[in-house]
């Protein structure tokens, strides 16, 4: 008969941005017995994943489970709903296309009827209707939660739409902060001044500048790109992306006029793509600068103030998880900020390590299975931004794309096929990708069911569609009045 293991007693959280400070609440909300401390690092300002204002819908729900009140983020951090992200010309000349979020497009748009009616790529002048619930109201610019327990037709279209939160990182981070202190959480702020190796390939403790030192029984490598631990690690090696990501150079200007915006934009321009996030403390602009633009055009481009420039080198840790070190965030990969899925990855790297979290004595097998699965998200990060860079206009702007063969793979089946492979850990649902591919400019293929579609199926599913749209929007005030509230 199996014993029961001794739970982890003590785990020290390298460094204290947005990334270290939710893993030490998760870590808390699973080990309420356990000590847990966060080393306050001084925050890296290349740590993407820890400066990001925003994430995926995965988030919200990782928010739930860990106690961080979504109505606190809209009322105390500037926070505000994103639907869907538009892309702007990465198929050609005046191409554009919306991605939203979970299955808010209906399955029927993928027989005939998203041929004729909607849900492929679409310009200004094809006259096709928005595919899914979210773009309906983003269009319209209506949107609410509805309060929960509410029922009938109409709140029931609005709550099918999954949405995205977006934040003011600072406040954002100072309510995390008081919701680990409420917890017990402790901070030991200072500089690490060294690693005490365990002689088992792990970390016994750590030097911290005018302070104690740390020990504990698992750390978390929340530091950033330079993974300050897990570098140390014997073992440790990057795997390099730059041959599947070719850009090299982020520009981020300073934050604009505030907006209140239920889209947010990635446009494709000769210099580079540029990102537009909506925001109420400020529009949010990134560039990712093409090779060969100069400064002076690339600035032009960004349309704002400088704020920060960076280098970019793109890969992943090969092994997130050595020793008794696990990182998170950019500890673990580091990428360009398309697609907003920087703090996504760190945020199901931690609910993968809570559902797999050891004890005092770890598991081999349990390190090697999240290896094997947080690899795969990784990979799949890769992937889903470098579908961007094989996109038809972004080939000319970036050079020709290098594909793995699970993107090749993806591409050959949705263009010739209208289907996706499955695939373990992936970044985005099916339904997501696809309308990514399609935003981007590919063009699905036939899907087989769309033979047996006749006119009449094609036309009632229009109508259906139509009547869960009314239904969302009559249930859905303007935004500014909603957010008001």
């Amino acid at each position: 008969m199996s014993e029961p293991r001794d739970p982890l007693r003590r785990v020290v959280v390298a460094g204290a941005g947005q990334v270290g400070v939710l893993a030490a609440i998760g870590i808390k909300r699973a080990l309420p017995g356990a000590e847990v401390a966060v080393l306050g690092l001084a925050r890296d300002p290349g740590a993407l994943a820890d400066h990001a204002t925003t994430a995926l819908p995965f988030t919200n729900r990782l928010h739930d489970r860990l106690g961080i009140d979504q109505d606190a983020i809209l009322a105390r951090a500037g926070g505000s709903h994103r639907l869907v992200t538009r892309y702007f010309g990465w198929g050609g000349p005046g191409q554009s296309g919306a991605a939203p979020y979970g299955a808010a497009v209906e399955p029927a748009l993928r027989t005939r009827f998203a041929q004729e009616w909607g849900g492929g790529p679409r310009n200004s002048a094809s006259g096709m209707t928005a595919a899914s619930l979210a773009e309906v109201l983003a269009d319209a610019g209506r949107f609410a939660v509805p309060p929960a327990g509410e029922i009938g037709s109409e709140v029931a279209a609005l709550a099918a739409v999954e949405y995205a939160l977006r934040w003011q990182p600072e406040a954002y981070h100072a309510l995390l902060v008081e919701a680990a202190q409420r917890l017990g959480v402790s901070h030991v702020p200072g500089e690490l001044a060294g690693i005490e190796p365990d002689g088992m390939g792990g970390i016994a403790a750590l030097a911290v500048a005018g302070a104690e030192r740390l020990s504990a029984d698992l750390f978390l490598d929340c530091t950033g790109p330079s993974a300050r631990l897990l570098a140390a690690m014997p073992g440790f090696a990057l795997e390099d992306w730059s041959a599947e990501l070719p850009l090299r150079r982020l520009i981020l200007g300073r934050p604009g006029q505030g907006m209140l915006a239920l889209e947010d934009r990635f446009s494709l321009l000769a210099e580079g793509w540029l990102g537009e996030l909506a925001g109420r403390d400020g529009l949010r602009v990134a560039l990712g600068v093409a090779e060969g633009v100069t400064e002076d055009a690339a600035l032009r481009a960004l349309g704002a103030p400088p704020l920060a420039a960076f280098q970019i080198e793109q890969g992943r840790a090969r092994a997130p998880w050595l020793g008794n070190v696990v990182a998170l965030g950019d500890a673990a990969a580091r990428f360009e900020p398309l697609a907003h899925l920087n703090l996504d990855l760190a945020h199901r790297q931690l609910d993968l390590l809570l559902e797999l979290l050891p004890g005092r004595a770890i598991e081999p097998l349990e390190r090697a299975e999240y290896n094997r699965r947080s690899a795969l998200m990784m990979d799949a990060v890769r992937d889903t931004l470098a579908a961007h860079y094989a996109a038809p206009a972004a080939q000319h702007v970036f050079g020709p794309a290098l594909l793995s063969p699970g993107l090749a793979s993806a591409l050959d089946q949705f263009t010739r096929r209208g289907r996706l492979p499955s695939r373990e850990e992936a970044a985005l649902s099916g339904q997501e990708l696809r309308s990514l591919l399609a935003a981007l400019g590919f063009a699905p293929g036939q899907v087989p069911q769309a033979a047996s579609v006749d006119g009449a199926q094609v036309e009632e599913e229009g109508r259906r569609f139509r009547h869960r749209a009314e239904a969302a929007l009559a249930a859905a005030p303007p935004y500014a009045e909603f957010m008001t509230r």
